[in-house]
């Protein structure tokens, strides 16, 4: 016996021995990742590696209150938005555009009309091909809407962006619901969805308007034998709905949803564990202190704001200076020019004037000559005369001309005088110029200017006080007063998208889910229409249920219990612990 045993056990670690390795791919929203893993006793597929779809399985009744960690928050962003754009969840064409601009928001932050130039978003995708083959409208024109939208969320963190895409994409008929092929106990083929308020009952047609709802809260039982399913309300009197699947797969796929968002339904509306109130408080301790951070960088983002401006103001009043400079000395260099050029012509009229002088001596002189041979002769001396009246008249003009002379020369004495008067009075306003203080503005010194702005690590630092928690905590309150105000402001804001595009809208291209849409805005329909919500403010989850989904595989934890992938939260889709062909 034991020589049996010791043989069996030798066969076993032989076994063991042999075992290969296959590779499992880990697709997550944001990045694929690898492992190497042990073949035990599964059956697995022949083709490698074996991929895995890392999804949200269940979807929270308010994103808001109960996404508490940043990064689950994140992933369900890229999920939803995945879903939106392959046109799995049905998204009007106003909405699609509001959320396009949400989802820009968070990926290049605040608006900047300098950095963001038309033609940034030629390579994204954001809006369904439904969307943009229902309108006459160019890619630039979609840029131009979308980008019109985002200029207005200016100052929000990329968290706060993904935050009001999934608040506006969790109000869509169409989130978070399952979707399965059923027959009644007719054999009519319906649609069964599934989602966190409840069951819902569709036509083939029509995934918008559910003809009937029930409520988690309104069934007692829910079951299933071989392939029909069975769902019995709370109230006795109420008829059983029954259906059938094709395949018993189906039928534990969708008796594992109901047990699943049963169970979350129920426990959002219990009082919080002790784990939930800690998480849930240290992420009100995580908005306070990002929100004082923010807080923080802003004041600093004003004072450096403020000491730019002060600095082009500076650098604006300095080449002003400059400028009124270099007219002083252009002025300057006139004047000297002038005073040059008016001394110049001085020297020249005291010259004119000496020689219209001497000229005037000479012709005195001429006329004494005259004079003394005047007695030679009554001919000549009527001669002489003549010559002598003559010379006088001459004379008499050279001496008019020599006094103008002297007057101009004196004219041009007294300009000079007064353009040195100029330039003394140009070169001592140069000096004052020269001598000003910079001009500094009101309220900041020269010592509280430096060249550039340091920002060491000691300045990041701060401490949270009772002020501040309170404070924000009023902030917070008040945030929830404003909600009501805020959903108007986006039911406007979407009417107005609805209104600017709607002139361009190809009736004959409109989807029947379009058309349902339509139909169910004029009546005011909707998916909650069929049933009462309950109002019990609900708790929030620490994290969202994950799963792996293999494309005709799943697996269960034990399964890969050996492949180091303990970091992930595969789901459960069986009682046992094998692997369930799909």
């Amino acid at each position: 016996m034991a020589s049996a045993l010791a043989a069996k056990m030798g066969f076993n670690s032989l076994l063991r021995k042999q075992a290969k390795n296959f590779n499992v791919r880990i697709c997550t929203m944001e990045s694929d990742l690898e492992f190497s893993c042990e073949v035990l006793d599964q059956e697995i597929p022949r083709e490698e590696p074996i991929t895995f779809q890392f999804l949200a399985k269940f979807y929270p009744e308010n994103a808001e209150e109960e996404l508490v960690q940043d990064i689950t928050q994140h992933l369900f962003f890229l999920q939803v938005k995945k879903k939106i754009l392959e046109e799995e969840i049905h998204c009007p064409p106003e909405a699609s555009v509001l959320l396009a601009s949400y989802a820009v928001h968070a990926k290049y932050g605040d608006y900047d009309p300098s950095i963001h130039k038309p033609g940034f978003l030629a390579e994204e995708e954001l809006l369904p091909k439904r969307v943009i083959n229902l309108y006459q409208m160019t890619p630039e024109m979609w840029e131009e809407r979308i980008t019109a939208c985002y200029a207005q969320h200016r100052g929000r963190t990329r968290d706060e962006a993904e935050m009001e895409y999934l608040k506006i994409a969790q109000d869509l008929d169409m989130y978070g619901v399952n979707y399965f092929l059923i027959r009644n106990k007719k054999g009519t083929e319906l649609l069964l969805g599934v989602d966190a308020l409840g069951l819902h009952i569709y036509d083939l047609d029509n995934k918008l308007t559910p003809k009937c709802s029930f409520p988690w809260n309104e069934i007692r039982n829910i079951s299933y034998s071989d392939k029909e399913f069975t769902i019995k309300p709370l109230d006795k009197k109420a008829n059983v709905f029954k259906f059938n699947s094709s395949r018993l797969r189906v039928n534990k796929l969708i008796l594992q949803l109901c047990i699943g968002n049963h169970d979350l339904f129920m426990r959002r509306r219990r009082v919080d564990s002790f784990e939930v109130q800690q998480m849930k408080a240290q992420a009100r301790e995580e908005r306070a202190r990002k929100q004082v951070e923010r807080q923080r960088l802003q004041r600093e983002k004003q004072m450096r704001e403020e000491a730019e401006r002060a600095r082009d103001e500076l650098e604006r009043r300095l080449l002003q200076l400059q400028d009124e400079a270099q007219m002083a000395n252009e002025a300057l260099l006139r004047s000297e020019q002038t005073a040059d050029l008016l001394a110049e012509k001085a020297q020249i009229a005291e010259e004119e004037a000496k020689l219209l002088a001497e000229k005037a001596a000479e012709a005195e002189t001429e006329m004494q000559r005259i004079k003394v041979s005047a007695i030679r002769g009554r001919e000549e001396r009527r001669l002489i005369e003549q010559k002598m009246i003559q010379a006088e008249m001459l004379a008499l003009q050279m001496a008019e001309e020599s006094e103008r002379r002297a007057k101009e020369a004196e004219q041009l004495k007294q300009d000079l005088q007064a353009a040195r008067e100029s330039e003394r009075r140009a070169k001592h306003k140069l000096l004052e110029i020269m001598s000003k203080d910079v001009y500094m503005p009101h309220g900041l010194s020269a010592d509280r200017m430096p060249p550039d702005l340091d920002y060491s690590r000691e300045n990041l630092s701060f401490e949270f006080k009772d002020t501040d928690m309170k404070r924000l905590s009023m902030e917070i309150e008040k945030e929830k007063v404003e909600y009501m105000e805020k959903s108007k402001h986006l039911q406007e804001q979407l009417n107005e998208l609805k209104t600017e595009i709607e002139s361009l809208k190809l009736k004959e291209r409109e989807t029947p889910l379009d058309i349902i849409h339509n139909q169910n805005a004029e009546q005011g329909t909707s998916k909650h229409s069929n049933f009462k919500k309950v109002k019990a403010p609900p708790t929030p989850v620490t994290a969202l249920t994950y799963c792996y989904i293999l494309t005709g595989y799943t697996t269960s934890p034990n399964t890969l219990m050996h492949t180091n992938v303990s970091l992930f939260m595969p789901c459960l889709l069986g009682s046992d612990h094998q692997l369930i062909r799909w």
